[in-house]
């Protein structure tokens, strides 16, 4: 019953919650401590609207978001999503694998060791099993994140500023801020999460007299992943920034800094939920991947078919895995380049993706009776106008920054 329960909303949102994501909310918690958790509940609000138009689509038309594009405004604008999601997923990819390696490596296991055994493990439950087995173990890859609730307790934060940050919102006017304010938004809401999501709900063969129960498992899983980006705010706000210390390098960094301050536990805790983040995050990445370059080259696609079924969909998929294993084993790889160039091109495919999602969620000859309204509609035109208009000043940012 709780696996009919949970879906594609669940895992799509949670694997967002991605190395980098945990790195950038530490970073959150540690610079400014608990002034920004207001955020989150706009971004929540953002997140949820998007991640329910995704599935509706998906449920209505039966379709994939880059076959949707295709369809209705032809190969080039397919083909504009297809190579920035290509360059952009294959980055972020490489930064999962790299945090699956710094999980365990607080466990004392060498990535070079770590990372090729997961990255075998994930190919085989991708392509081997079916549907249904691999969502299953993707939803069990989400019980990692409840460590975050608990390591945030452990650090024994002040309750009262909890609340008070949450309501009363605190604005800085510095470059620091902006870039952190921005990089949340990006990171919370990211095109590979849409995409995978309605190409998901296509393969689960969601009906449309199922739409309401898959609309409330997207938005349930919006707000759930978003609670945990919280309590990861409030874990090293509690510990780290009232302990003076404002920087860490990555999420492993922030695990480790928790110990002196909110015990062992804190520590084993924060890097549980790193590795189940990434192990996640470094699933999804690629099949949703594969899903768009099947869709918009019009090719077989599906979880657990062999290669002669679906050569181009598995090919995709089995690329981007040995790729990001790879890089993920290099010493010394220069991860924090890596990821600002991945900002970029995600900051310039964010607002294309969300046009397309808000465009055609609202086309009456595509969604029928079950497009957007007027209220509906108009929160959807914000929220893109909101996230668009982030995503933007995020690439500006971080050019000038550079």
């Amino acid at each position: 019953m709780l696996f009919g329960l949970l879906g594609p909303g669940l895992i799509a949102a949670n694997a967002g919650n991605d190395a980098g994501g945990i790195a950038t909310y530490s970073q959150v918690g540690a610079k400014y401590g608990y002034e920004l958790l207001w955020m989150m509940v706009v971004i929540t609000v953002s997140l949820a609207t998007v991640q329910a138009m995704a599935a509706r689509m998906g449920a209505v038309t039966g379709k994939g978001l880059a076959e949707l594009i295709r369809e209705t405004y032809g190969i080039r604008w397919s083909a504009l999503a297809t190579v920035a999601v290509l360059v952009a997923n294959v980055g972020i990819c490489v930064s999962d694998f790299v945090g699956i390696g710094a999980a365990l490596d607080l466990a004392g296991i060498p990535a070079q060791i770590s990372v090729p055994i997961a990255a075998a493990a994930i190919w085989l439950i991708i392509v081997r099993g079916s549907y249904r087995s691999a969502e299953r173990v993707f939803i069990w890859l989400t019980i990692p994140f409840f460590a975050y609730p608990i390591a945030a307790i452990l650090a024994k934060p002040d309750w009262s500023q909890v609340g008070h940050a949450i309501i009363a919102p605190q604005i800085h006017h510095d470059s620091a801020y902006l870039l952190l304010f921005v990089a949340t938004a990006g990171t919370t809401i990211t095109p590979y999460m849409q995409l995978y999501l309605q190409s998901a709900t296509v393969e689960r063969g969601v009906r449309v007299e199922d739409l309401k129960k898959e609309t409330r498992e997207a938005i349930s899983g919006a707000v759930f992943a978003d609670v945990i980006a919280a309590f990861i705010i409030i874990a090293t706000a509690a510990t780290l920034y009232a302990h003076g210390i404002h920087s860490i390098g990555s999420a492993s960094d922030a695990a480790k800094a928790l110990a002196p301050f909110a015990g062992r536990y804190a520590e084993a805790l924060f890097g549980v939920g790193l590795l189940g983040a990434s192990l996640l995050a470094a699933a999804i990445l690629p099949i949703a991947t594969s899903y768009v370059v099947s869709e918009s080259l019009g090719f077989e696609k599906g979880i657990g078919h062999r290669p002669r079924e679906a050569p181009v969909f598995v090919g995709v998929i089995t690329a981007m895995i040995v790729v990001a294993t790879i890089v993920a084993v290099i010493p010394g790889v220069p991860v924090i380049n890596l990821l600002i160039g991945v900002q970029v091109v995600n900051g310039v495919l964010l607002p294309i993706t969300l046009f397309f999602i808000w465009r055609l969620s609202r086309n009456a000859a595509l969604m029928g009776e079950h497009r957007n309204r007027r209220v509906t509609d108009a929160l959807t035109g914000i929220t893109v106008l909101f996230t668009g208009t982030l995503s933007l000043v995020l690439v500006a940012v971080t050019v000038i920054l550079r």
